[in-house]
């Protein structure tokens, strides 16, 4: 299990705020809303979302990445280079 210096609690705020949204959506549909407001909706959840994971990532290339590049073994470097190359593959699907 790898050490995790950061804690994310920065994000914490906003994905309350982003489950409230969710709880909307939902109320939304219960409501039989109009389909656009749904997907506006929607839209502005996603959009939440993606600000908080470049959020989570900026934090992680500034604080975790960093300190290997700058003080970790080339097994480690690349570890963490493999990572990144896997989370955007993963992301951008």
């Amino acid at each position: 299990m790898q050490e995790h210096k950061t804690t994310h609690l920065e994000e914490l705020g906003r994905l309350r705020k982003i489950q409230g949204q969710i709880r909307g959506v939902i109320k939304m549909i219960e409501d039989r809303r109009y389909c656009i407001d749904i997907l506006t909706q929607i839209a502005a959840v996603q959009g939440a979302l993606q600000r908080v994971q470049e959020s989570i990532l900026e934090r992680h290339l500034r604080s975790c990445v960093s300190e290997t590049v700058a003080a970790g073994s080339d097994a480690e470097r690349a570890t963490k280079v493999n990572e990144i190359i896997e989370l955007l593959r993963k992301t951008r699907r």
